[in-house]
C-alpha cells in the first residue's frame, strides 16, 4: 500500500523547469544591447529586477580588461528580451592586490558625482604612489581626485561617463592632474554604485522576423483606384 502511494505522489510532482520560459539578457544603450546571458523564469514579472554580472572581455572582447566587472539590472520586459541598466562595476580583488605592494601609499576617497542627464553614480577612485607620502599629501589628492571626478561627470551623460571609466580615461586625468602634490604610479576607479537613476533611452520596437511580413498600418487604409483606360486617338476620321 505504501509503494502505491509513492508512485501516485511521484506522479503527481511537475516538471518546473518545463513551465519556464528562457529570456535574453540585452545590455544598454550605452553597450550597443548585445545580449549578454539567458534567464529562465516562469513569468516575465519574476525577471524584473534581477541583477546580471559580466566581464568587459565579455562585452568588448579586450583581454586587458578582464579585471573589471559590470553589473546590470532587468528594467523591462519586451516579449523574450529582457532590457537592462547599468548599475554599478567592480574589479577583481586580485587585481587590487597586486597593484597594493609595500612601501607604497595608497590613497582611497568616495565621490557621489552627478551626470549631465541626472545619474547620481558614487564613484570610488585609489590612487597609488611609488613611495610612501606624508598624510597632508593624501588630503590634497583626495580633493584633486574629487575635483576631477566631479567635473567629468557634469559634462557627460551616463553612458560617456561609464566608458571613461572602462577606458581609464577618467583615471588618467586624475593622475595627471594629482601630478603637482606627487608622481602617481597608477590610478584606478576601482568600484561604481548608481545612487539616482536618470531616465534611460527609449527602447525601440522590435521589427517584423526576417521573411515575415511588416504589420498592416494603422487606420483607414484607402483603396486604390485601377488607372482609366488611354482614350482614343482623336486624329482619326470617322468613316462616312
Amino acid at each position: 500500500m505504501a509503494k502505491q502511494q509513492a508512485r501516485t505522489s511521484a506522479r503527481k510532482v511537475k516538471d518546473k523547469w518545463k513551465a519556464k520560459g528562457w529570456y535574453n539578457l540585452l545590455a544598454p544603450e550605452m553597450f550597443n544591447r548585445q545580449v549578454i546571458g539567458e534567464t529562465p523564469a516562469e513569468e516575465p514579472t519574476k525577471v524584473m529586477g534581477r541583477i546580471t554580472e559580466v566581464t568587459v572581455q565579455d562585452l568588448t572582447g579586450d583581454f586587458s580588461k578582464m579585471h573589471i566587472k559590470l553589473m546590470f539590472k532587468v528594467s523591462d520586459i519586451r516579449g523574450n528580451d529582457a532590457h537592462t541598466q547599468f548599475v554599478g562595476h567592480d574589479m577583481t580583488s586580485d587585481y587590487i592586490r597586486r597593484l597594493t605592494r609595500r612601501k607604497r601609499t595608497r590613497t582611497d576617497t568616495v565621490v557621489n558625482a552627478t551626470t549631465k542627464d541626472g545619474w547620481t553614480i558614487r564613484v570610488k577612485p585609489m590612487a597609488i604612489t611609488d613611495r610612501r607620502i606624508q598624510g597632508s599629501k593624501q588630503h590634497a589628492i583626495r580633493e584633486i581626485m574629487g575635483k576631477v571626478i566631479t567635473s567629468i561627470a557634469a559634462k557627460s551623460a551616463v553612458g560617456d561617463m561609464v566608458r571613461s571609466v572602462i577606458s581609464g580615461d577618467m583615471a588618467k586625468e586624475v593622475a595627471s592632474a594629482c601630478k603637482p602634490i606627487h608622481p602617481i604610479s597608477r590610478v584606478e576607479i576601482r568600484k561604481s554604485d548608481v545612487l539616482v537613476a536618470g531616465t534611460p533611452p527609449p527602447i525601440p520596437e522590435p521589427g517584423p522576423a526576417p521573411g515575415e511580413a511588416p504589420p498592416p498600418p494603422e487606420g483607414p487604409v484607402e483603396e486604390e483606384l485601377a488607372p482609366e483606360p488611354p482614350a482614343p486617338p482623336t486624329d482619326e476620321l470617322e468613316e462616312s
